[in-house]
């Protein structure tokens, strides 16, 4: 799959965005190391701590279906910026990869590509819980 395919996939998904509040519809698709690839919105709500990020959604769907092992996740957004994850997001993402591929598109169709490790470093993981 090309980085433009799993893009594709993130904006697919991002028109199932429910963002009332931002109005700020974000996707996410997230490639398995199978070669399946997961896609999440984001998903607002009015107590704003309940909201939870495409990516956040993407992992949580994966995980449901037995998928753990990640290559890369797409995330789109209709903004002019480069769509970046979230700190929680970074952190969720961690749990699973601190190399894992991270393709920040906009709208245009534009994208940067970055590491986990170069957008979250020195991150808390299973080894600072001694395991």
């Amino acid at each position: 799959m090309t980085d433009r395919d799993l893009i594709n996939k993130a904006e697919e998904a991002r028109k199932n965005g429910y963002a009332p509040y931002s109005r700020f519809p974000v996707g996410a698709a997230l490639e398995c190391y199978d070669g399946s690839v997961i896609t999440g919105c984001n998903v607002e709500n009015a107590s704003l701590g309940c909201t939870i990020c495409a990516e956040r959604s993407a992992v949580c769907a994966a995980v449901s279906q037995g998928k753990q092992s990640f290559r890369r996740i797409a995330i789109s957004s209709s903004g002019n910026e480069y769509c970046m994850p979230c700190g929680a997001c970074r952190q969720v993402l961690s749990e699973f990869s601190t190399e894992l591929e991270i393709l920040c598109a906009r709208e245009d169709g534009r994208y940067v590509s970055y590491r986990l490790s170069e957008l979250l470093p020195h991150s808390f993981g299973r080894s600072n819980l001694g395991g």
